[in-house]
């Protein structure tokens, strides 16, 4: 059977572009607060953002180079391209019709709003004159364009103002300039006259522009905004230090190449040619749009908004059960593992680790990996705290976490400052695991504590993530992490792990092996089931390993956030296969793999999506609920989640998304539920722990495969997959 048919497989760049309109959907629906609607529109425009920035740069990068080969789906990058401008284009006019047509009137009739120069009050006028000379006026800096001036270089994401001009008392008006809208300033003016009334920084420059080109009349003018490459281009095998190396490419990113320019909509036809030649500009990158350019300012506009917390969503406080805040984490830790479902369950619990460990005089070590950390991280906080208290403290910081490498620089130099032993991971490969370990001398002599999670060590994201956690202190679990430590900050290479399994080495072919079973149950006769939950599911090989089990009879249920280039719905192939999506509230971030394994129910977490990125080329974690308590929790998180009748979309196989048909079905919006039923979600599992203190590594039917068998039994151990 040939499961790597091109029409098998979904592209993962226009998947991703479905993604987003299913996140452009949610501006559109008018069950979601007014704000938060408004709130979901800026989120497109940030995400385009970053898609250009990186994807649409990587296919440029291939055409440029002459790469003619096909993605699994049988498209060249020059068709990706085109594909992609065509499904853009057509997104961005659909953005601007949901501002236009819907949110600002909506935002009007709440008495909120959006002015224009001309629509202003006498003393909002004399307002914005004031702010104008006294304020943004010495800043701005006109750039003429002639022969003893040329092209200035246009940063990323600045908003630029272009301009024809002409001498006065002249008939030509071939002159030319450009003027940068400055960032150091508020894009959102808030007016006098009302509470919420406001006026964008563009829209007041350009009513005075004429004072800053005295002797010149302003034929046209026109707004626009560039979107560069911005990915990195990191040689670790050459870096000597790979931080130096690191802060050099930021620098360089931001002179990469224009990727996309955004225009007014009705810019003066001479100001795009001239633009479109300076640039070097094909017709494809160019997006005229029907209102304020960059949406993200929506963002600032839901902040400067006094009141109307009924427009946003309820607020709620992340549930923290008694136990947490009475006891120490090592006591309660040592009894039995603990799980955290957060944004539901407060993140403080994992900090609290941190600062206790910090502050223990039983603590010998932190050991501990970084990837993405808040701009104010108080676990950076205990981390130097640690140091300072005398404990052994080694933290890995990924400095190549796209977009966030300048953080994680000032973090890595925070760290060392302090006495922290800090380590940069693998040549070659992001560490993206989320991984924490502590050790600490006891009575009966040293035990390990650990923290293992789907999301990162972000106290800021933890309230908008949905991402799980465990704490444990499992022998076995214990000793993997110590070795994953061993080789991620040295040379070490343990020959097998006992229950732990990472990436590159392991993953992907645990999985393979999990799903054999499932494979091998369904043709016995048996039931063979499938649960996975991720982000992304773009891997050729672990999306034919999926065929291959729907085509054998396995039932397969995928809850797939953002891209999925598998195809569901192909006769004899995929059709056991069904592919939900959740996008609301929360960005739905973690990871689970459940397979029904003949009754016995075995639940992995994991910090990585099903992409090749994640399985070959960086350092990931998959980890398993061994605590039949803990392994329910997650199966039942779960379901409630397939149960959704409200926010998810189901993929079908013409590669569209559709609300999922909830009729005669009670309605479920999982995440309002979880987040109702927190307190009692957690409660229940409590007792239930309590009562189950025996370590399941002791009960022998409850074995799982390790990463890497013994060396002395097999002979094909330790192979890289």
């Amino acid at each position: 059977m040939d499961l790597a048919k091109p029409e098998y497989f979904f592209n993962r760049e226009l998947s991703w572009l479905d993604f987003n309109s299913r996140v452009l959907e949610e501006s559109r629906d008018k069950d979601n607060p007014l704000l938060e609607r408004v709130r979901f529109l800026a989120i497109t425009q940030s995400n385009l953002d970053e898609f250009f920035n990186i994807r649409v740069a990587s296919l440029h990068k291939m055409v440029r180079v002459g790469y003619t080969g096909t993605d699994a789906a049988g498209l060249t990058p020059q068709a990706q391209l085109a594909g992609i401008s065509e499904k853009t284009h057509a997104m961005v006019e659909k953005q601007y019709t949901t501002l236009n047509r819907s949110l600002l009137p909506k935002l009007a009739e709440a008495d909120i709003h959006l002015l224009h120069f001309a629509d202003m009050r006498p003393a909002q006028v004399d307002f914005v004159d004031n702010y104008f000379h006294q304020t943004v006026m010495p800043v701005l800096t006109p750039l003429a364009v002639d022969v003893s001036r040329p092209f200035p270089f246009i940063a990323n994401n600045t908003l630029n103002i272009a301009l024809r001009l002409a001498k006065k008392n002249s008939k030509k008006d071939k002159s030319f300039a450009l003027m940068q809208v400055p960032d150091v300033f508020p894009r959102v003016v808030k007016l006098p006259g009302g509470d919420n009334v406001f006026i964008l920084l563009e829209e007041v420059i350009k009513h005075y522009m004429d004072e800053l080109f005295v002797g010149f009349s302003i034929k046209a003018m026109g707004l626009f905004r560039l979107t560069r490459d911005m990915d990195l281009d990191v040689e670790e095998e050459d870096a000597s230090d790979l931080m130096k190396e690191i802060e050099k490419q930021l620098k360089k990113r931001e002179r990469g190449g224009v990727m996309r320019i955004e225009i007014d909509a009705d810019m003066d036809d001479r100001l795009v040619k001239r633009l479109t030649k300076e640039l070097n500009l094909t017709p494809d990158s160019i997006y005229p749009v029907n209102g304020p350019i960059n949406l993200k300012f929506l963002g600032q506009l839901i902040k400067a908004i006094s009141g109307h917390r009924d427009l946003l969503f309820p607020s709620f406080t992340p549930y923290e059960p008694a136990p947490l805040t009475e006891h120490s984490m090592f006591s309660l830790i040592a009894q039995h593992d603990i799980f955290v479902h957060h944004p539901y369950d407060s993140f403080a619990p994992v900090v609290n680790f941190i600062k206790q460990a910090a502050e223990d005089p039983q603590t010998l070590a932190i050991k501990m990996t970084l990837y993405r950390v808040s701009s104010h991280s108080p676990i950076i906080t205990y981390l130097k705290q640690a140091a300072q208290n005398g404990k052994q403290v080694t933290v890995l910081v990924e400095l190549k976490a796209r977009f966030d490498e300048e953080n994680n620089v000032h973090w890595a130099n925070e760290l060392e400052r302090a006495g922290c032993h800090v380590i940069y991971g693998l040549v070659g490969l992001k560490t993206h695991c989320k991984l924490t370990l502590i050790i600490r001398q006891e009575e009966n002599g040293i035990r390990r504590y650990m923290h293992m999670g789907t999301g990162n060590y972000n106290d800021v994201t933890a309230r908008l993530y949905t991402d799980m956690g465990l704490f444990t202190a499992d022998v076995d679990m214990g000793l993997d992490a110590s070795n994953i430590f061993n080789m991620l900050s040295g040379f070490s290479e343990p020959p097998y792990f006992h229950k732990l399994v990472i990436a590159p080495i392991g993953i992907r072919k645990f999985l393979h092996e999990q799903i054999d079973d499932e494979i091998a149950n369904a043709r016995a006769g048996k039931k063979a089931f499938i649960q996975m939950k991720m982000n992304s599911l773009s891997d050729t090989d672990m999306i034919e390993k999926l065929y291959e089990a729907s085509a054998a009879g396995v039932e397969v249920h995928l809850l797939v956030r953002g891209i999925c280039n598998l195809r569901p719905g192909i006769p004899g192939i995929s059709d056991n296969i069904t592919v939900h999506s959740i996008v609301g509230r929360f960005l739905e971030h973690s990871r689970i793999y459940y397979f029904y394994a003949d009754g016995e129910e075995h639940v992995f977490l994991s910090s990585a999506d099903l992409m090749n990125r994640n399985l070959s080329r960086r350092v990931e974690l998959l980890f398993p609920l061994l605590v039949d308590a803990v392994r329910q929790q997650a199966i039942n998180i779960y379901n409630i989640l397939w149960d959704d009748t409200v926010k998810t979309r189901v993929l079908h196989n013409d590669g569209t998304w559709t609300h999922v048909d909830g009729r005669g079905l009670p309605r479920l919006n999982a995440q309002e539920y979880l987040l109702a039923h927190a307190q009692s979600i957690a409660d229940t599992l409590w007792p239930e722990l309590e009562t189950e203190k025996k370590r399941v590594d002791d009960e022998s039917p409850r074995q799982f495969i390790p990463l890497m068998s013994d060396p002395s039994k097999d002979d094909d151990s330790g192979k890289k997959d």
